[in-house]
C-alpha cells in the first residue's frame, strides 16, 4: 500500500476518529483505525463496536492499493504536528510497519492486519429519510444537555427520537431528561416518514454533533432493528441504539403553570451565573424571590458566602422558589430569542421554560427542595 494525501484533509478525519475510539479497550485492534487505499480514495474507519465512523477522502494519490490498521491516537498526534497543507507520504513496507513521511520527518508505525478489524455489512436500505444538517444539529443541541449520566437507568442516557403529528403536520421530535430537567424540541418534516422511535446513545449524539458542526448539507438517516445510520457527503456514522423504553414524557409537561415570568435573556443568564459564583458547590440552589415586576436572585453558602442580584422583569404575582443554577444556564444557552419566559405554578412544582424565538422547543426544570 502506498498513497499521498494532504495533511489537513487527513487530520480532520483522524480528529473525528478520536471521539469514537475507546482508549480503555483491552482489544488492541479497537485502538486502531483501518486505512483502505483503493482507486483514488482513502477510507478511514474507527469503531468501539457500538459506534462505527467511516470517512472517505477523495482524489487521493494512490500509488499502490492496500489496507492496514495502526494506532489511532499515535497517528493523529503525529499528523497534527506536521506542517499544515503539506503532502504526507504513506507506505506499507511490510505487513507490520506503516511509514509516514513528510518534509524531513519519517515515522514507522506498528500495524495489525486489516483482517482483524471488525466491520458491519448490514443492509440499511429500508426506512430512509433525508433531513438538513443544520436542522438535525439544532434538534440535538436543544436536548443533549438534559441527557442523564445515571448508568443504572440506561433508557435515560440518550435522546429519544420519534415522529409526532401536530395539527396534521409531521415532526421529528427529540426528548431528553435526567429526571431533574427535560428538553423537548421538534423540527418539521416535509412528509410522514417510516421511522420507529429510538433512543440515541450519548456518545453517538456528541460524535454526530461534532460532524454536523463542520457540515452544511443533507443527512440521510436510516435505521434497522437495533442500529441507526447517518450519511453525510463523505462521512458515515453507524450506531447501536439503547434498548429500553423511554418514559411517557407528555405527562411530565406542566399543564397549569399560569404565573408567567418574562425577562431579558442575557441579563438573566449573566445574573444567574454571577450569583452562583459565590458557591463552591454548584449544586447549591439559586433562590428566586419574585415580586411584582421584580426578581431577586440569591445564593447563600455557609462555607463561601452569599450573593444577591435584582432584575427588572415582567411578573404579576409573588413566589419563592429555588433551582439548580446549572440547569437554568444550560437552558438559557440554547435559546434563540432575546427574552426568556418561565411559567410557574407553585414553590414545589416544576417550571416550564419557553423561548419566544422558538415555538418548537420547551424545557421543564424541577425546583430544589428547601
Amino acid at each position: 500500500m502506498k498513497f499521498n494525501v494532504n495533511q489537513q484533509d487527513i487530520q480532520l478525519a483522524l480528529n473525528y476518529c478520536q471521539g469514537v475510539i475507546d482508549k480503555r479497550s483491552t482489544l488492541q485492534i479497537l485502538s486502531n483505525i483501518l486505512l483502505d487505499a483503493n482507486g483514488s480514495n482513502l477510507t478511514i474507519t474507527a469503531t468501539d463496536l457500538d459506534l462505527i465512523f467511516i470517512h472517505h477522502l477523495n482524489n487521493v494519490e494512490v500509488l499502490e492499493e492496500g489496507k492496514t490498521t495502526t494506532t489511532a491516537s499515535i497517528m493523529y498526534d503525529i499528523i497534527r504536528k506536521l506542517s499544515p497543507g503539506k503532502k504526507i507520504n504513506f507506505s506499507l513496507s511490510d505487513i507490520s510497519k506503516l511509514q509516514v513521511e513528510s518534509e524531513k520527518s519519517i515515522f514507522k508505525l506498528n500495524c495489525l492486519s486489516s483482517s482483524e478489524f471488525p466491520l458491519t455489512d448490514e443492509n440499511f436500505n429500508q426506512n430512509q429519510f433525508v433531513i438538513k444538517s443544520k436542522q438535525l444539529l439544532k434538534l440535538l443541541n436543544k436536548c443533549k444537555f438534559s441527557v442523564s449520566n445515571d448508568e443504572t437507568r440506561h433508557y435515560l442516557s440518550g435522546i429519544y427520537l420519534h415522529q409526532t403529528e401536530v395539527d396534521e403536520k409531521n415532526y421529528l421530535t427529540a426528548v431528553a431528561t435526567d429526571s431533574h430537567r427535560m428538553s423537548i424540541s421538534k423540527i418539521r418534516l416535509e412528509q410522514k416518514i417510516e421511522f420507529e422511535p429510538i433512543i440515541l446513545p450519548k456518545k453517538t449524539i456528541f460524535q454526530l454533533c461534532s460532524l454536523l458542526d463542520n457540515y452544511d448539507g443533507n443527512v440521510k438517516i436510516s435505521n434497522i432493528r437495533s442500529k441507526i445510520k447517518f450519511e453525510l457527503d463523505n462521512s458515515i456514522l453507524i450506531s447501536k441504539l439503547i434498548d429500553g423504553k423511554f418514559p411517557n414524557y407528555i405527562q411530565v409537561i406542566p399543564k397549569n403553570n399560569q404565573k408567567k415570568l418574562e425577562v431579558d435573556l442575557k441579563l438573566f443568564q449573566n445574573s444567574v451565573d454571577r450569583v452562583a459564583s459565590v458557591s463552591l458547590d454548584k449544586k447549591d440552589g439559586v433562590k428566586f424571590n419574585l415580586l411584582k415586576d421584580q426578581l431577586d436572585l440569591s445564593v447563600n453558602n455557609t462555607n463561601s458566602g452569599d450573593g444577591k442580584e435584582t432584575l427588572n422583569v415582567k411578573f404579576d404575582h409573588e413566589l419563592e422558589i429555588s433551582f439548580n443554577s446549572r440547569y437554568l444556564i444550560d437552558v438559557a444557552s440554547q435559546l434563540d430569542g432575546e427574552r426568556i419566559e418561565i411559567f410557574f405554578n407553585d414553590t414545589g412544582s416544576p417550571a416550564l421554560i419557553k423561548d419566544p424565538g422558538d415555538f418548537d422547543s420547551i424545557y421543564v426544570v424541577m425546583p430544589m427542595k428547601g
